[in-house]
């Protein structure tokens, strides 16, 4: 072992072998302090959405609405989603909602449908009656 000598009074030790005297942080308290810094800015973004009916501000526009996927009652293995394109067309449309399922059906997605899923609204159709049933299909954009 090497011989070490003390620092003579008055003259203070190299940055290197200094020892800081700053409070240790346990690993749950640091982890804990993160989740919380993560959150407050979630908290921040979503208080400052307001609800108000005023006008938007400028950049605030959420930008377009991507594919939405409709929620189908009583649903064996159909899908139905309405591609963003789609939305952003507004042209009418027959959609097949047959996915998985062993029959087809389809909805019928007027153009004030799509008007209304740019405008972020969500929009109730019926199937068509096939297979002696039919389903409901909300799309609800996010």
């Amino acid at each position: 072992m090497a011989n070490r000598t003390l620092p003579q009074a008055g003259k203070m030790l190299p940055t290197s072998l200094r020892r800081s005297r700053a409070p240790a942080v346990t690993r749950r308290e640091f982890t804990l302090q993160s989740a919380l810094a993560l959150l407050a800015g979630v908290v921040i973004t979503v208080d400052g959405c307001g609800g108000s009916d005023s006008p938007t501000q400028p950049g605030s526009n959420p930008g377009p609405v991507g594919d939405v996927t409709g929620s189908i009652s009583g649903n064996h293995g159909h899908t139905a989603t309405i591609t963003a394109a789609q939305i952003t067309a507004a042209n009418a449309i027959a959609l097949d909602i047959r996915g998985e399922a062993t029959h087809p059906h389809t909805v019928e997605v007027t153009q004030q449908d799509l008007r209304n899923l740019q405008n972020r609204q969500a929009v109730a159709k019926t199937s068509t009656t096939d297979n002696g049933h039919q389903h409901g299909v909300t799309f609800t954009p996010m």
